[in-house]
């Protein structure tokens, strides 16, 4: 068997864990801090290792020191330039020795974007021809916004990287999903595993896979509350009716695999019904088919994200007829819930719920705050919000329609830079925009402002944000010429000042009606 290099996760099988030189590997993963966890954990299992870093000082990678691992640890900071990731392969060449070894290589996914798909697929192939010459094995990790993308893209690269995996926060534990990796001659690929962050490092998790009931006895018990029916009786006999949600779900904690269906009427009751459902999810198990009925127009985008999260099936919109319920609910049976609902619901409430502010922020907050949502990886990429950029008509000063902006909802937020307001919609939909637009501007947005942009990705997002930080404006084409303000001369002394008049004292005569005046 050829000489291995591990990568250090515990109860992990060597078959998806060993690296083999000559060979490339590389994993993605979201959250930076992730990546510097692992990162140090593959150093400390290591007995020689070399560590090239791009965008972060390799030394921050070296503190605290490691428990173990080499003695002696050659270290290369790699300059954020295109030009620079082009030369690496031939700079390996140069520096490696024949002696097999790993190189860890460790960067942001800002930097890999530099290169297209075109080109980083050239890049990988001069890579490999190098790992082959030195018999070096190369390990890549690239964490930040829009590593979703670069996996995508990294799958047609399957002849030049021995392994590809991507490391997924969620909460209270991390899914390692290993797209393929080849060892000894073999090849693992769709495999998928759910880590544990220990003082130790990352390390497999041992999950006891909940037992099946022998009897299902519960499998075709429907436990409702009234308002789901529409004022219909109960269907048949294995329909349990219940005046209000606590009741519903009070009685599905004995239950083992029942169909278990709220109600939602105001979107007060979010929390509560989040609870519930996280409540009988975590104790109950996988076996509950659990469904919610939107009974008034109550549900905003990132209310049904929290709700899946903790553990729904299924959610029936408002207006959707009985017909469609009741066929939702028969495409139900047999399924079990296979997602994983992290143990901290305030946590998980805390993630998925927009930011606790609203409304107008100065320009450096504004960024700071949209920043930190885009980022936050347990939210759906490129499903965040909006940033939309508004330029008022030329009759209105941005000020003035500064005051007509009334936002309403946590994570709506406002700024003024330069002649245009920028808004961003938390979990907002594009096709929602106007709709969103309507209740927020007390006049008619389209009589407000003569036009807009508005950028839904998380990647144009940031980079627009980045550049409001700098003050430059963002797409705009048509920006009017600056205009040249004349500026009065202070050295032009002051008139002299006006002498007051002086007050005089009037008699006033007062005649009885009927006298003559002499």
């Amino acid at each position: 068997m050829a000489l291995s290099c591990t990568r250090g996760i515990e109860q992990v099988q060597n078959e998806l864990s060993d690296m083999q030189p000559p060979g490339c590997y590389w994993l993605t993963v979201n959250r930076p801090e992730d990546a510097r966890r692992l990162a140090r954990q593959v150093m400390a299992a290591q007995k020689s290792l070399t560590l090239i870093s791009a965008g972060d000082a390799p030394q921050a990678l070296l503190e605290p020191a490691l428990p173990q691992g080499p003695n002696r640890i050659p270290f290369y900071s790699l300059p954020e330039k295109r030009r620079a990731l082009l030369d690496l392969p031939e700079d390996l060449a140069r520096t490696l020795s024949a002696k097999p070894r790993l190189v860890l290589f460790f960067n942001n996914f800002s930097f890999i974007e530099k290169l297209s798909p075109a080109e980083l697929t050239a890049w990988s192939k001069k890579i490999n021809h190098t790992l082959a010459t030195c018999n070096c094995c190369l390990l890549i990790i690239t964490s930040g916004s829009g590593v979703n993308n670069l996996r995508q893209t990294l799958l047609s690269t399957f002849r030049q990287l021995n392994g590809l995996a991507h490391l997924e926060y969620q909460q209270d534990i991390w899914n390692y999903r290993v797209s393929w990796w080849c060892h000894d001659r073999r090849l693992m690929a769709d495999r998928a595993l759910r880590l544990t962050f220990q003082p130790a490092g990352f390390a497999a998790v041992n999950e006891n896979e909940q037992n099946t009931p022998l009897t299902l006895n519960d499998e075709a018990i429907c436990l409702a509350e009234k308002q789901v029916l529409e004022g219909a009786p109960p269907l048949s006999s294995h329909w349990q009716l219940f005046g209000n949600n606590e009741l519903v779900a009070s009685r599905a904690q004995q239950a083992d695999s029942a169909t278990v269906i709220f109600a939602l009427t105001h979107n007060d009751q979010i929390r509560t019904l989040a609870q519930d459902v996280h409540s009988l999810r975590r104790t109950r198990g996988a076996g509950l088919k659990i469904i919610v009925r939107e009974m008034q127009t109550s549900l905003r985008y990132s209310d049904e994200r929290l709700l899946l999260a903790c553990g729904v099936n299924a959610i029936v919109p408002f207006g959707a007829p009985m017909s469609r319920f009741l066929t939702t609910l028969e495409s139900l049976q047999g399924q079990r819930y296979n997602r994983h609902v992290p143990a901290d619901l305030d946590a998980l409430l805390q993630s998925l719920q927009p930011l606790q502010l609203r409304g107008f922020l100065p320009l450096d907050k504004f960024c700071e705050a949209v920043t930190q949502l885009v980022n936050n990886t347990l939210l759906p990429e490129n499903g965040k919000g909006l940033l939309v950029a508004l330029r008022p008509v030329p009759e209105l000063r941005p000020e003035q329609a500064l005051t007509l902006c009334k936002p309403r909802r946590y994570g709506d937020l406002v700024t003024v830079l330069g002649d245009r307001l920028y808004l961003f919609l938390s979990s907002c939909r594009y096709n929602d925009l106007d709709t969103a637009l309507k209740f927020i501007f007390r006049l008619p947005h389209d009589e407000l402002f003569s036009n807009r942009l508005v950028w839904f990705e998380d990647l144009q997002i940031l980079s627009e944000v980045r550049q409001m930080k700098t003050l430059v404006p963002g797409a705009w084409k048509d920006k009017p010429p600056e205009l040249t303000v004349a500026v009065p001369d202070t050295t032009v002394s002051a008139p002299a000042p006006v002498a007051r008049p002086t007050p005089q004292p009037v008699a006033l005569k007062i005649y009885k009606t009927g006298a003559t005046r002499e």
